[in-house]
């Protein structure tokens, strides 16, 4: 266990010795290069979006990252196609939160037949930092071109699931122009809530995990929660191993405890 819930293997891999690369061009550049069309894949669209709230403590609903839902409604519109007509899909994989919010936000059920990655994701097939998304989309290009015709989705994500990118490719001719439909003013981001520190009073939990040592035994608890007052904070839990053992085996969202001061850190005893 690195951090409750994920063992090590639900982590990304990130000191690999990879390399990828993409040629973009004009399809009259490719003709004139000699590149055969049945190499060709083309762009039908794709969108970019950040979350308002930089830090998942910020957010006022810590179990949704409303830029990628947005994201994923502009990616598929600039493609001018529904998700049931995407064959291939590679969700960015950091983490299992990052691609169980990315099948909600694009809307693909449990139980889907089509696989959730098309290079094995970066706790399996590894991604150089901040590259795995070229990985995917070179592994994308490979599938693409072998079934002619199909449609591929790829997606990308960075930092605490705050900046979130998504695009769709195929051999076919795309249908549309491929524009970002920009965002929807009627329905606005969220935006970031103050976090404090507190030094008193009592709170309920809204989110939390709990961080191992080296040796596997569990160190201590962080959570995020809010104060009798409403107000956003966070603070970690005493490093008691007969507590943070009955986080990791019984659900803690909702329970109540005091809120003190350990220094600049806040601090959370159960009550």
């Amino acid at each position: 266990m690195i951090a409750f819930p994920y063992t090590k293997y639900l982590n990304a891999v990130l000191e690999t010795d990879q390399a990828a690369g993409v040629l973009l061009m004009s399809a009259g550049a490719a003709r004139e290069l000699g590149i055969a069309e049945d190499r060709w894949l083309y762009w039908w669209g794709g969108a970019y979006t950040k979350e308002r709230a930089w830090f998942v403590s910020e957010r006022p609903d810590l179990s949704r990252a409303p830029a990628m839902a947005e994201c994923a409604r502009r990616t598929l519109a600039s493609a001018n196609v529904t998700i049931d007509e995407i064959d291939r899909i590679d969700f960015y994989s950091c983490f299992p939160v990052a691609v169980q919010s990315a099948a909600e936000s694009y809307g693909v059920a449990d139980g889907d037949p089509r696989a959730l990655t098309v290079t094995g994701g970066l706790p399996y097939a590894g991604g150089p930092a901040n590259n795995y998304t070229l990985h995917s989309l070179a592994a994308m290009a490979d599938l693409l071109r072998s079934h002619p015709g199909e449609k591929g989705l790829v997606t990308g994500n960075g930092w605490y699931l705050t900046k979130h990118s998504g695009c769709v490719w195929s051999t076919e001719r795309p249908t549309s122009d491929g524009i970002d439909p920009g965002p929807n003013a009627a329905d606005p981001l969220p935006a970031p809530l103050p976090v404090v520190v507190a030094s008193r009073g009592t709170g309920r939990i809204e989110g939390y995990t709990v961080v191992y040592d080296r040796e596997g035994a569990p160190a201590r608890g962080i959570v995020i929660g809010r104060t009798d007052e409403d107000q956003r904070f966070i603070a970690n839990t005493p490093a008691d191993r007969a507590l943070l053992e009955r986080f990791v085996a019984s659900e803690q969202i909702g329970r109540k405890g005091r809120l003190s001061r350990d220094g600049e850190l806040g601090r959370f005893e159960p009550g």
